[in-house]
Formats: C-alpha cells, sequence, structure tokens
C-alpha cells in the first residue's frame, strides 16, 4: 500500500533489526509492553509468530511503515486480533524520530480504508494504556470513539478501548 509519503509492506524476517529497536524503545516498553524481543533471532521470531501468521492467517497484519523518499523504515501499523477483544483492532507504533509528523495517522487512515474497501470490516476497535495521551488524541482524529476502560489480563490495572465503525 502506498500513501503521498509512505509505503506499507509486509514484515519479513529481515526487518529484524528494525523490529529489535521498535520493540525496546522506551515508549514501546511503557505503553505496548515487554515482549521479550532481546536478540536479533528473537526479533525474527516475533515476526514469524506474529505479524507473519496474521498474514497467513486473515490476509493482513502489522505492516512495516516506510518513508518513500528514501525507505526508511520508520514505525508499524496494521490490524491485529487479539484473543481478548471480539474484533480486530488498529495498532501503531514509531521510532522516536518519526513522531509529531503525521506519518501515523497517515498509515492508520490508509490502513482503515483497506480495512473496509479489501476485506469489508465494518468495525474496528483499539486500545491504548491509560496514559497514553497521544495515541488516545490520534486515535480521536480518525474517528475513534471511546468506549471504555477494560482490563485484558487480570494483573492490568486498565486499558481504554475505542471503537471506529467504517
Amino acid at each position: 500500500m502506498k500513501t503521498e509519503r509512505l509505503i506499507l509492506r509486509r514484515l519479513t524476517v529481515e526487518d529484524a533489526p528494525f523490529i529489535h529497536a521498535l520493540l525496546n524503545d522506551p515508549d514501546w516498553l511503557r505503553f505496548i509492553g515487554d515482549r521479550g524481543v532481546r536478540t536479533l533471532e528473537d526479533a525474527r521470531a516475533y515476526i514469524r509468530n506474529g505479524p507473519a501468521r496474521m498474514y497467513e492467517t486473515y490476509g493482513f497484519g502489522l505492516y512495516a511503515v516506510e518513508r518513500r523518499s528514501d525507505g526508511a523504515a520508520m514505525g508499524l501499523c496494521g490490524l491485529i486480533k487479539r484473543d481478548t477483544l471480539p474484533e480486530f483492532d488498529l495498532g501503531f507504533a514509531f521510532l522516536p524520530a518519526h513522531r509529531g509528523q503525521g506519518y501515523a495517522r497517515e498509515a492508520a487512515s490508509m490502513v482503515l480504508t483497506e480495512a473496509r474497501d479489501a476485506f469489508g470490516l465494518r468495525r474496528v476497535l483499539a486500545i491504548t494504556s491509560l496514559d497514553n495521551e497521544r495515541s488516545m488524541a490520534l486515535l480521536e482524529r480518525l474517528g475513534f470513539r471511546f468506549e471504555r476502560v477494560i482490563r485484558l489480563t487480570p494483573e492490568d490495572a486498565g486499558t481504554r478501548l475505542y471503537a471506529l465503525s467504517l
């Protein structure tokens, strides 16, 4: 998929260095959680067991977001099917150097259009930690509406659930 400034493509195991960096970013660890990705092999396993499995099962998943002008890998954006949620949810995360420039909104808009037009989804969820103000603001700009606070696990202090009708 392409937008004016971005290319969204499926992740491959060759993306392990980028995934390793992103999943160990302090904001990823704070707002999304520690996925135990400590080595490049861990990153390759994350890709195989997460995004690649979603592509095989559903035809979509988290995509690498690259800048068209130079091919720089900037972040992830796509749809995830979690066992703890009844519908697909929008996920996104960007490396610090690429935040605050509209890339996440541009990528998410493309993913939502694909969800509706190519896959026939009529409703998409999104979740954020209780204190992730930037993600909450982006979801609201995309048209998501806050529904309620949920607990994804017994240890979860609370997660904000949003929904968007497509």
